[in-house]
């Protein structure tokens, strides 16, 4: 996005009146020393995310921007890419006046005149201390003012429409309603993780989570293909193409899994092969999570949902693992919150169409819930453990995502 077009713009042309006010979200005020870097990243974050919008960025402070407007800007389409922008704490639309009374009874009259609204509230601030009026008194004025133009009344407590007005030496800006955003940390800032993706509702749910915190997620999906049919492999791509709508970036390994499968379904006890399906996926998770510069694996696990989520189970499994630490941002949530959480972000009615889940392959009605790695080790020890996880890392496929594409 440009930062240079249009600057010759005055305050009061048509095209640059209408603006948008983004408020970064609280948190990053908090870090202190390293703010610059969290601006910095949420302030890239939203280039990319306003990329062919047709509109410029300005800095403000204290922890905010401005997007200024041009002629052909869509602003729906605007809107809509905000709502994705993970650090926001709140945006709104924002009309740019001269610094005067007058200029200001107007322009809050003809913005919310023809609203459907019963009260109203007028909220001023005024950095500029000669300006002639208190920001009581101008409160009182614009209100006066308002109520003999419209049949609105005012109501401090519970208004319908609640105008803020900023008088700086010079302007003045005119806010409306506020849109609440995602929060969270800028998405880069946290570093680099991989998660393994299922098909299913939960991974999706717990990357995206990690997303908030800040992390860049590269995703991972094990698929049985052509052992099984490959509707897990569709949900995958659909799935990450939703999820790039909040990093912009993604990358999808897509790893065969099927000849580990066989080999463990000939030499390990059905009760125990759920487990050790897992212990493979992460040996090669994380082997790929290393090539592409991660430093943790996430994981959709929720205490207690399945079998293998046991606490015995999850240590088991996590055994395996070398260098990355194990991240599991579900892990204390029940269904119905992670359901909510998919539905919102999207990603649920992919997650709910029928496949033939790699890990459900041959899975016994009661498989082990409380394993211990010793037990574990002996099973694989007829395994060519190395052979296998290098084979399907050789044979990992990779896909690249772009958003807005």
């Amino acid at each position: 996005m440009s930062q240079d077009r249009n600057t010759e713009k005055t305050s009061h042309t048509e095209n640059t009146d209408k603006m948008i006010f983004v408020r970064f979200f609280h948190e990053i005020a908090l870090k202190g020393g390293n703010r610059s870097s969290f601006v910095s990243q949420l302030s890239k974050n939203l280039t990319n995310a306003l990329s062919g919008t047709g509109i410029r960025l300005v800095l403000k402070r204290p922890m905010g921007a401005l997007l200024v407007l041009e002629a052909d800007s869509d602003s729906d389409l605007i809107v809509n890419r905000l709502e994705n922008l993970i650090g926001i704490e709140y945006f709104s639309w924002v009309w740019r006046v001269d610094p005067q009374i007058d200029c200001l009874k107007d322009q809050v009259v003809k913005l919310i005149s023809d609203k459907p609204a019963q009260s109203f509230r007028i909220t001023s601030r005024r950095s500029d201390k000669t300006f002639p009026l208190s920001s009581p008194q101008i409160n009182h004025e614009i209100g006066a003012f308002v109520r003999k133009a419209t049949s609105l009344t005012v109501d401090l407590d519970h208004p319908d429409i609640n105008v803020s007005i900023d008088i700086s030496k010079n302007e003045a800006l005119i806010t409306l309603d506020q849109i609440q955003g995602l929060k969270g940390m800028p998405v880069g800032i946290g570093g680099h993780t991989a998660a393994l993706l299922s098909g299913g509702i939960d991974s999706p749910v717990a990357a995206f989570h990690m997303m908030r915190r800040g992390c860049h997620v590269l995703f991972i999906h094990f698929h049985s293909f052509p052992m099984l049919e490959g509707t897990s492999r569709e949900k995958a791509l659909e799935l990450v193409e939703i999820l790039t709508r909040y990093q912009y970036n993604s990358t999808l390994l897509l790893v065969p899994f099927s000849d580990v499968q066989q080999r463990i379904i000939l030499s390990v006890p059905p009760a125990y092969r759920v487990v050790v399906y897992r212990r493979f996926m992460f040996r090669i998770a994380e082997k790929l999570a290393l090539r592409h510069g991660a430093r943790a694996l996430i994981t959709g696990e929720s205490l207690g949902q399945v079998s293998s989520q046991t606490l015995e189970n999850l240590t088991t499994i996590e055994t395996v693992r070398q260098e990355l630490m194990i991240l599991r941002p579900l892990i204390s949530m029940h269904k119905q919150e992670i359901v909510s959480d998919a539905r919102k972000l999207g990603t649920y009615e992919v997650s709910i169409i029928p496949d033939q889940d790699c890990c459900s392959l041959f899975v016994p009605k009661h498989p082990v819930i409380r394993s211990q790695p010793d037990q574990v080790e002996q099973l694989e020890a007829e395994l060519p453990i190395d052979t296998l996880v290098d084979r399907a890392v050789h044979a990992t496929e990779q896909r690249i995502f772009h958003w807005p594409g």
